[in-house]
């Protein structure tokens, strides 16, 4: 059983992060780095607060090409962010919808010392403001400076976690992975998606889940055409299929995978289709590790469910970085070829349709290590597992 991970990040993590992305940027030929997001600014600062689902003030990080990061924030954070390793504080009074912070901003990038005159920021696939686009206009307005996308190299910069931050991982992973084993003793034939995904959400709480943000499930006689719309309120009966799949939290850090369940019997073709995906995670797991593409595990898996009777896949990949958020760079898909490095935490997640529409999805996560991959959930069953 592993023990419950420490919470938090010592200072030295946090200055070897920043020290990284300083040779980033000075590769890059940037100034600075400005950061908007609650996974970015969380990443390089260690400032942890619910306050983001509040969506009425934005917060900035600002990481120089030498230095400490410098946080320009509401003064409603102060307190929290002098509690982490940053000591740059610049406070306004918010909400000021004239100038939320904008005018304490262009002061803190006109006080960076010039070499590059570019500043960094994520504007590229996944990455979003968390400004108005007001705001950001007149950033652009700021006298002899550039802004120039950091999205690529940031994403692959937090990509490979540290031992730590594996540890959170795992340990999300063991509370999801306890929780689908005690399933069986809340979930039964009559009851409805909703009741069970409540139960399970329930359960993993009191086994120790900081927050369980995304829990969905998709259940159909014999098979389910969706894989995120749902807990809906539909019963469940015998010879049904349900799939949940949770992305649930543990100190900031998700793991992200699902189990599929028949209800009092399975037919042969589910039971096929399902030891078919099984199979295909297994191809992909075998060829995961360093220098490998994420195209490479794509095309192993696809070969397996093709040649199996895959009609297609219409999740538009198989797999996907993981971290401090549900969702990371990369994906692991026809078109992506990124090179896997050691310490990157992925999900395989072959998923097939099949006879007219219905799918089957199988997702595990694991840690790329210096000779291959380690599974940090718990394999699932080789068989589908049968429910009363």
């Amino acid at each position: 059983m592993q023990s419950t991970p420490s919470r938090g990040f010592s200072q030295a993590e946090f200055e070897a992060r920043t020290q990284s992305a300083q040779r980033m940027m000075h590769a890059q030929k940037m100034d600075g780095m400005l950061l908007t997001t609650e996974a970015d600014v969380r990443y390089f600062s260690g400032f942890f607060t619910q306050f983001w689902q509040s969506p009425t003030r934005p917060w900035f990080l600002l990481v120089p090409l030498e230095g400490k990061p410098i946080a320009v924030i509401p003064s409603i954070g102060e307190v929290g962010m002098r509690g982490t390793w940053i000591e740059d504080i610049r406070c306004w009074s918010a909400p000021q919808p004239e100038d939320d912070g904008i005018s304490l901003l262009m002061q803190a990038l006109e006080d960076l010392p010039k070499r590059f005159s570019q500043i960094g920021i994520p504007l590229g696939h996944g990455s979003h403001l968390r400004m108005p686009a007001q705001s950001f206009q007149k950033l652009n307005m700021c006298p002899g400076l550039h802004f120039v996308d950091c999205c690529d190299s940031l994403a692959r910069l937090c990509s490979v976690k540290s031992v730590a931050e594996v540890e959170k991982i795992q340990y999300a992973c063991t509370l999801v992975s306890n929780s689908f084993a005690a399933l069986p003793g809340f979930a039964k034939s009559g009851d409805s998606e909703r009741q069970i995904v409540q139960a399970m959400k329930l359960d993993l709480l009191q086994r120790g889940a900081d927050n369980v943000p995304f829990i969905v499930s998709a259940s159909g006689p014999d098979g389910y055409d969706n894989i995120i719309m749902g807990p809906g309120d539909r019963v469940l009966e015998k010879g049904d299929l349900l799939i949940i799949d949770t992305g649930t939290v543990y100190d900031g850090y998700f793991c992200d995978f699902d189990r599929n369940f028949a209800f009092g019997h399975a037919s042969d073709e589910a039971s096929r289709v399902y030891e078919l995906v099984f199979s295909a995670t297994e191809a992909g797991f075998n060829v995961a590790r360093p220098g490998v593409t994420t195209r490479d595990i794509w095309q192993v898996m696809w070969s397996v469910l093709e040649s199996g009777g895959a009609q297609g896949n219409n999740i538009g990949r198989m797999g996907h970085g993981l971290g401090a958020q549900l969702t990371e760079w990369p994906s692991l898909s026809e078109n992506d070829h990124t090179v896997l490095e050691e310490g990157m935490v992925i999900t395989l997640e072959p998923g097939m349709t099949y006879d007219n529409g219905k799918q089957m999805v199988h997702e595990e996560n694991i840690v790329i290590t210096e000779d291959g991959a380690r599974m940090l959930s718990r394999r699932a069953s080789e068989s589908l597992p049968v429910l009363e």
